[in-house]
């Protein structure tokens, strides 16, 4: 498939994520822009995989914007619990009630703490997919994924993160993503490994 675009509509708001994904395709000059510059609406995410939920965002955003569109869906999967939260890991707990005292993701670490309480087997592991697409209805779509390996702790450690950060321990390093810098975590990430996936397979189409 030949790289035939120099703009490219990312299927988020997150200026994070954003940011994230303009440095790692910086060396192909493709212009990264927001969905949110397009007001875009959100999208619908009805799907149990992750490559369904982030083809589904992309085509959305193609569909809304005419451009080539890059979205991608993400989550903690656990061992134990049959690869749950998964999909839903960003609302495992429920909607967020009304004058909550807690976060969203607090309450998401208190319930995943709670199920797990009884559990031995403690591996999980954070994936992530990369989907684009030139069209809406692009047939051909590029998908790129990634898979950190870790574990979930009985307890929280490190104050540098989001999510399940405090409670996802890296094999490799023994810390949690909230205990590891920038830098590192932006290389050993499922998010992280699959842009350099993403950027090889758009390098190749050039």
């Amino acid at each position: 498939m030949a790289l035939s675009f120099n703009k490219l509509v990312i299927a988020s708001g997150n200026k994070g994520k954003i940011r994230e994904i303009a440095h790692v395709l910086a060396p192909l000059n493709i212009e990264i822009v927001s969905q949110s510059e397009f007001n875009v609406p959100e999208c619908p995410e009805p799907y149990d995989t992750f490559v369904e939920n982030a083809l589904a965002k992309a085509r959305h955003a193609s569909q809304h914007t005419g451009l080539p569109a890059l979205a991608d869906d993400s989550g903690l999967c656990v061992n134990a619990l049959q690869g749950a939260p998964g999909v839903i890991s960003a609302r495992y707990a429920g909607p967020l009630p009304a004058g909550s005292l807690l976060t969203q993701d607090e309450r998401n670490n208190d319930k995943l703490l709670t199920v797990m309480s009884r559990e031995s087997d403690r591996r999980a592991y954070f994936y992530s997919v990369l989907v684009l697409v030139r069209s809406p209805h692009d047939p051909q779509p590029i998908i790129a994924d990634g898979l950190w390996l870790g574990e979930i702790l009985r307890e929280f450690r490190g104050s540098d993160g989001f999510g399940y950060d405090p409670l996802f321990m890296d094999l490799e390093t023994r810390k949690t993503v909230a205990e590891l810098p920038l830098e590192v975590k932006s290389k050993m990430s499922h998010r992280g490994q699959a842009l350099v996936k993403l950027w090889q397979a758009l390098q190749q189409s050039q």
